[in-house]
């Protein structure tokens, strides 16, 4: 661990040096204030991503393997650290990213009464925390309902809206799952089987999904796991 500290702290007179961010990059953000707009370095060396990625699974995030490539996995667990800190989310490495880094704020605690061991999903910031003994175990980047309206094949219309409350697990469903609005990796439905945690190709910064909480692949892979199914409390809040 001073191992990986020093190397964060060594980071700090590169910040001197930050380079303007390419538009393509600039693009996949969530919200772009001018002074988040700038990377640490342009091109990152293997080292400087390996620390990042220690630090990030030793606060309970899952950058993937920690080999030094800042690839999709690594990507998304930067946006759900972002959320968590309540920082402007970006693909890419900001100054303010690698300042907070080094003094994270924990995540909120929804419900604390609901026990020890519990699922919470924060939908306005975008991630899920999964709670072992009051201790976090993962946090995860995560797509909700986008509210936008939609009709059923099957029948019946309405808007795409993941529901508030405090739910349980219900059942897993191994694989890929098909429903009549699409398909949804190793879902561990809450809500009948209509609603459910599951993973997903596609889980970008905005929320996009039917009412679901999707979770990236990588993650989606192993959660069912590490949760009690059925009876793990789930608590979703705005």
């Amino acid at each position: 661990m001073r191992r990986l500290w020093m190397s964060l702290l060594l980071l700090v007179p590169v910040l001197a040096l930050i380079a303007p961010v390419a538009a393509s990059a600039a693009t996949t953000q969530r919200t772009a204030p001018a002074a988040a707009s700038r990377v640490v370095q342009a091109d990152y060396s293997k080292g400087f991503v390996k620390a990042v990625q220690q630090r990030l699974a030793a606060l309970g995030y899952y950058p993937g393997a920690s080999d030094g490539n800042f690839g999709t996995n690594t990507i998304e667990a930067v946006w759900a650290f972002e959320e968590v800190q309540g920082l402007p989310t970006h693909s890419y490495i900001t100054k303010a990213f690698t300042a907070r880094l080094q003094h994270p704020k924990a995540p909120k605690v929804l419900d604390r009464k609901a026990g020890a061991n519990r699922i919470e999903v924060h939908l306005s910031a975008g991630y899920l925390v999964l709670w072992r003994n009051n201790k976090v175990q993962l946090i995860s980047h995560i797509s909700p309902g986008g509210g936008y309206y939609f009709c059923n094949p099957g029948g019946g219309c309405g808007y795409a809206v993941t529901p508030t409350g405090n739910f349980k697990t219900i059942v897993y469903m191994p694989g890929w799952v098909t429903v009549p609005l699409g398909e949804m990796y190793n879902p561990v439905f809450f809500i009948g089987t209509s609603y459910a945690i599951h993973g997903d190709t596609d889980v970008p910064l905005a929320p996009v999904s039917h009412g679901c909480v999707r979770i990236p692949m990588d993650i989606a892979a192993f959660f069912h796991k590490l949760v009690k199914v059925p009876g793990e409390p789930v608590i979703v809040r705005s």
